[in-house]
């Protein structure tokens, strides 16, 4: 039985099963969720910023991760694949399985038509429980528009918008800044 032939299952199940598995599912509240396969400007936009990221903090404390590491959030079950993940200090692991990490610094999510909406709300929702998270960035593919929400000293998160190729995106955690025409860069949107 695979992981999409099951509607409700126990956290420990789903890992065993996920372990071994050629594709990738999101875990929440039991039920399993197959992910999506993404789009070339999905990818583009993937290949630009990780480099980018990879590139400036090397040798730094803080470390970015691609789409196969996975997260886990005790506090409400999910487990899920971050399009990109950033891990300042050291990384913390829910087991000695050491495949899923629980204190991601930042996460940048890619997103396309089929992911938008759960991205940036329900997603998010559940993102903010992660003590560690200090920054949720969403990068559009189809359109040059970028979000970056900061949390405040209070738990407050605030929203910083990018709409234009000559502008840069800040990220504050690693400071980093990134600039649009390199995030877009061999993305034509006519």
């Amino acid at each position: 039985m695979t992981l999409s032939d099951k509607h409700h299952i126990a956290a420990e199940d789903y890992l065993t099963s996920e372990r071994s598995s050629f594709e990738k599912h999101e875990y929440y509240k039991g039920e399993v969720f197959a992910m999506n396969g993404a789009s070339i400007p999905h990818n583009i936009v993937f290949s630009n910023v990780f480099g980018i990221l990879s590139s400036k903090l090397k040798g730094k404390k803080c470390k970015p991760f691609g789409s196969d590491l996975r997260i886990h959030i005790p506090q409400n079950s999910l487990y899920t694949y971050p399009d990109i993940t950033i891990v300042c200090g050291k990384i913390e692991t829910l087991n000695s399985s050491f495949d899923t990490i629980t204190n991601p610094s930042v996460i940048i999510e890619i997103l396309s038509a089929s992911t938008r909406d759960y991205d940036k709300t329900g997603k998010f929702t559940l993102y903010k429980d992660i003590v560690a998270l200090k920054e949720y960035i969403l990068i559009d593919s189809e359109s040059i528009l970028i979000e970056r929400y900061t949390r405040s000293d209070n738990g407050n998160w605030m929203l910083t918008e990018y709409k234009e190729s000559d502008q840069s995106l800040l990220i504050e955690t690693v400071v980093i800044s990134l600039s649009l025409s390199d995030i877009y860069e061999s993305i034509d949107f006519d």
